[in-house]
C-alpha cells in the first residue's frame, strides 16, 4: 500500500466503512478499514467527549499503521435523556453479561422515552471526525444532524439508531428509510466530512511535504 494515496479508517464497522468510502471517493484515495490490520489492537475509547475519542483513535491507529488515519466518534443525543446516550451510544445497552447490539440500544432508548410526547423527543446525531499523521499532526471537524425520536423502529436501511431517528416533521421519515445516497448527502457524518475536507488540502499537502 502506498502511504501517499492510502488512508486508514479507524473502525471495523462496515456501515461506516461504506459511508466514508463513498464520501471520500472524489479525492482518489484508497480507504482501508481496520480489517486490513489485524495486528493492531482495538483502541479504548476513554474520552468523555466525541472529540477526545476521535483524536485518540486517529492518533493511535496512524502511529500503528504508518498511514494517515481518519477516525470518527459519533452518537445520538436525546434532549429528554440529558443528551444520553452520547459517547456511550454504541455500547448503551451493554451489561456485564451481554455486549450491546443495535437492536438492544434502540430498545433501551425507546423504553426510556416511553410515554414522552413528541414535542419532548428532540435529539440529534453528532459526529466528530479527526485525522492524524504518524508524526502526530491532527485536525478535527464536526457535524450535527437534528431530528426527533420516534416511538418504534421504521425502515430497513442504515444502522444503529437510524430506525428511530425521524429526520424532519414534514416527511416523517426515519434515517433508515433513506437510500444510502440520500443519507450521505445530509447526515451528521456527511457534514463532518464536508467540514473536514475543506481543511484537507492543506493537511494532506503538509503530510506529503514531510515525506519528501
Amino acid at each position: 500500500m502506498n502511504p501517499t494515496t492510502t488512508i486508514v479508517l479507524a473502525t471495523h464497522n462496515q456501515g461506516k466503512v461504506r459511508e466514508f468510502t463513498e464520501l471520500l471517493r472524489p479525492f482518489g484515495l484508497e480507504v482501508l478499514s481496520m480489517d486490513a490490520f489485524p495486528h493492531v489492537p482495538e483502541v479504548d475509547e476513554t474520552g468523555i467527549t466525541f472529540e477526545e475519542n476521535a483524536l485518540l483513535k486517529a492518533t493511535e491507529v496512524s502511529r500503528a499503521t504508518g498511514l494517515v488515519a481518519l477516525a470518527d466518534d459519533s452518537g445520538l443525543e436525546v434532549d429528554y435523556l440529558n443528551n444520553e446516550p452520547g459517547v456511550y451510544s454504541a455500547r448503551y445497552s451493554a451489561t456485564p453479561e451481554h455486549k450491546a447490539t443495535d437492536a438492544g440500544n434502540v430498545q433501551l432508548v425507546l423504553q426510556k422515552l416511553a410515554g414522552v410526547p413528541a414535542e419532548k423527543r428532540g435529539g440529534r446525531f453528532q459526529c466528530c471526525m479527526a485525522a492524524a499523521t504518524p508524526q502526530g499532526a491532527t485536525m478535527v471537524a464536526r457535524g450535527t444532524w437534528a431530528g426527533r425520536l420516534g416511538e418504534a423502529p421504521v425502515g430497513e436501511n442504515g444502522f444503529g439508531y437510524d430506525p428511530i431517528f425521524i429526520i424532519d416533521l414534514e416527511s416523517g421519515k426515519t434515517a433508515a428509510e433513506l437510500s444510502r445516497e440520500a443519507k450521505n448527502a445530509i447526515s451528521h457524518r456527511a457534514r463532518a466530512v464536508h467540514n473536514l475536507l475543506e481543511l484537507w488540502p492543506g493537511f494532506w499537502q503538509a503530510w506529503l511535504a514531510g515525506k519528501r
